[in-house]
């Protein structure tokens, strides 16, 4: 088993996102040394140590749902204007609206995620395994451990990075660009993204006919 002190010590020593630190310590039954080879096997990594680089080019590009019900726009960035007009990057970027659109995300990463909302998540799950029967006698620190596997899949809802590609659910979008990064040589960031629902956030109007009618011929009698 390892804790979420050896995953920030991965992620320190490597670079690599938070969810792929995980999954290299589970892969490798915790092994600190085994997972950074795990790291380098996948290209993780390789592209990790691109990090420091300045990626200041790049496209913003949108996608439209064919009813046009759903918009993204979306801004990636990379190191040169000679990669940013190639297929490979455009179609990397376009795919990457594509998930936006059908997923919802609402964050690029974990680490976007406030510690107010991770706590409030932990606080509702810690309330939901307790209320389970089968659960009432386990200690607090196996239902810590349960939390934490809990916390994992709700970062793979709302972080762009850790969520399934919707094309191949075999990968996260992170390694659909660390694939990218190795193929190109580049570092390539997602900067921002926004997404338009149509009647997003509005009252949808609930018409009651008959009391409509029948407040008429209220008014009609006076």
């Amino acid at each position: 088993m390892f804790t979420n002190k050896d995953v920030m010590d991965l992620r320190k020593r490597t670079g690599v996102g938070m969810m792929d630190c995980k999954k290299a310590l589970a892969e490798t039954d915790g092994d600190m040394e085994k997972a950074i080879e795990y790291l380098r096997e996948k290209g993780i990594a390789k592209a990790a140590k691109k990090a420091d680089r300045i990626a200041a080019e790049g496209i913003v590009d949108s996608y439209i749902h064919m009813n046009g019900s759903v918009g993204v726009l979306i801004e990636v960035n990379c190191e040169t204007d000679f990669v940013a007009r190639g297929d490979q990057f455009k179609n990397l970027v376009h795919d990457i609206a594509l998930q936006i659109a059908a997923s919802k995300p609402e964050y690029i990463s974990a680490d976007e995620v406030p510690a107010e909302r991770v706590e409030q998540e932990k606080q509702i799950m810690a309330a939901q395994i307790k209320n389970d029967p089968k659960n009432a006698n386990k200690p607090d620190k196996v239902i810590n451990m349960m939390i934490e596997g809990k916390i994992g899949k709700f970062y793979e809802e709302i972080c762009l990075l850790d969520q399934k590609f919707v094309k191949d659910p075999g990968k996260t979008i992170q390694n659909i660009i660390t694939e990218a990064i190795a193929a190109i040589g580049e570092k390539i960031t997602v900067r921002r993204f926004v997404r338009y629902e149509m009647g997003e956030g509005l009252e949808k109007r609930q018409d009651n006919f008959a009391e409509e009618i029948n407040a008429q011929m209220q008014a009609m009698k006076k």
